[in-house]
């Protein structure tokens, strides 16, 4: 399965908000204010990714790998070295990813394009291999982790930022069973992450102009 197709650009995402994100300068946009925090990356992740339910398994299992190479680090980390883990493997793809035998693994930890941290490396290909089993059992992976959240999107109504939670009954039951089932870097925290990227849960604040965007996706 392949990524989804890019989604198009809100209205407000325009050449001015990118240039002074670019620079560092915080906008009043009407978004997140994390989204004006970490420059066009973050811009263009909240305004076109972040929150946006995602039914797709290649896509899933990218989140996934991408979560777990930043715990302990920042998401901005991650996303700049996003490509370089695409190309690095085999554009996520979890059937290639669970063939990868330790002499790649080794080759991986020499690669500066990512977080070269060998229990990281060693547990995305184990997690490959893991989301395959989840897969057949299931049928896909969707239909697996969206079951944690009653098959649709879990809709906050968070007015600041310091009411979004860290983890969630769901996020801790998610990550139990993914333990259970041999996942690694699975925690409660990471995979709360997982459901705001995943759109599994709508942690857009009210004010920012994607909650009602997010939510109609639902």
């Amino acid at each position: 399965m392949r990524d989804q197709a890019p989604l198009p650009l809100p209205s407000n995402y325009d050449k001015t908000t990118i240039e002074m994100a670019s620079q560092g300068t915080t906008v009043s946009t009407g978004r997140c204010e994390w989204g004006d925090k970490g420059g066009e990356l973050y811009v263009k992740y909240h305004d076109t990714e972040w929150g946006v339910p995602v039914h797709d398994d290649h896509k899933q299992f990218e989140f996934l790998m991408l979560e777990g190479a930043q715990a302990g680090l920042s998401w901005l980390t991650v996303l700049r070295k996003r490509e370089a883990y695409r190309k690095a493997f085999s554009d996520f793809d979890p059937v290639k990813v669970a063939r990868f035998s330790e002499k790649k693994i080794e080759t991986l930890i020499q690669n500066p394009g990512i977080i070269r941290n060998r229990l990281k490396i060693k547990a995305a290909v184990s997690n490959a291999r893991a989301f395959l089993e989840v897969q057949k059992e299931f049928d896909s992976f969707d239909d697996y982790i969206w079951g944690f959240v009653g098959g649709k999107t879990l809709q906050n109504s968070w007015e600041t930022m310091s009411e979004l939670p860290a983890t969630s009954p769901q996020s801790e039951a998610l990550s139990t069973d993914l333990k259970k089932r041999g996942f690694k870097f699975v925690g409660s925290t990471i995979m709360y992450a997982h459901m705001q990227a995943a759109g599994m849960v709508n942690d857009h604040l009210v004010t920012c102009f994607r909650y009602r965007e997010c939510a109609a996706l639902a």
